[in-house]
């Protein structure tokens, strides 16, 4: 899910560079309506953008399922209230609740994202928008992390593998969280040393050949749904 997936969904015929400004603006509007009802009409918009992808909702969150741990423990620990003769707080809880659930709705409109447009694509619509050396840093930066996030993943992913083949679940839970970090941060390293190595093996440039983008009529809804996000994220803010 977090790599993309050729396919003929009206987000895959979108130029990057509208769906980026929807994914901007929706980001945007996202931080700027934390109520229950702006989030409310923020996640029917982020169901609408999955729909378009054709990616189901229940696939993306279970791609992100790592950061739910992180999500869920912040409303928790905010509603925690034990000097108040009362173990739990439920409206000290709410506010951090709504934002970890707008971190999701982020999330899903993400992976919507990353899942329709080619990295070259995304390198490009970067470079386009932030013009000079400091562009084409920008986009390697995209194109590196498209390209090796799934990767580091999928390691992690042997790691647990092979760890739970020998009987690691058997151990303490602290012993196995040391483990599985240890060993992907090492994974992490060998794979990054590798990784500069073939860069300079090709003659890795600064500026490569990208690939053309132009706009069309399919954009002129994205542009203007961007636009708006934006506009009403600054309305909020004034």
């Amino acid at each position: 899910m977090l790599s993309y997936e050729p396919g003929g969904s009206v987000a895959h015929r979108l130029d990057p560079r509208s769906k980026l400004l929807v994914q901007c603006g929706f980001a945007a509007a996202a931080f700027a309506y934390t109520t229950p009802r702006g989030l409310s009409a923020l996640t029917g918009l982020a169901l609408c953008l999955l729909a378009a992808a054709r990616t189901a909702p229940h696939r993306a969150l279970w791609e992100f399922r790592f950061v739910f741990p992180f999500l869920l423990a912040v409303p928790l620990l905010d509603g925690l209230a034990l000097t108040r003769g009362v173990w739990f707080v439920a409206a000290d809880a709410v506010p951090a609740a709504l934002a970890s659930y707008r971190v999701v709705l982020v999330a899903l409109v993400a992976a919507a994202y990353v899942r329709t447009t080619p990295v070259r694509d995304s390198r490009a619509a970067v470079q386009w928008a932030v013009p000079g050396r400091t562009g084409q840093f920008l986009g390697m930066g995209v194109a590196f992390v498209f390209r090796f996030l799934p990767v580091l993943r999928a390691d992690v992913g042997r790691i647990r593998d092979g760890y739970r083949a020998r009987l690691g679940t058997e151990r303490p839970v602290s012993e196995r969280i040391r483990t599985l970090a240890v060993a992907s941060f090492n994974r992490a390293f060998d794979r990054a040393d590798r990784f500069a190595l073939a860069l300079r093996a090709r003659c890795f440039c600064w500026n490569p050949t990208l690939p053309d983008l132009g706009f069309s009529r399919l954009d002129a809804p994205g542009i203007a749904l961007g636009a708006l996000l934006f506009a009403v994220a600054a309305y909020a803010v004034v």
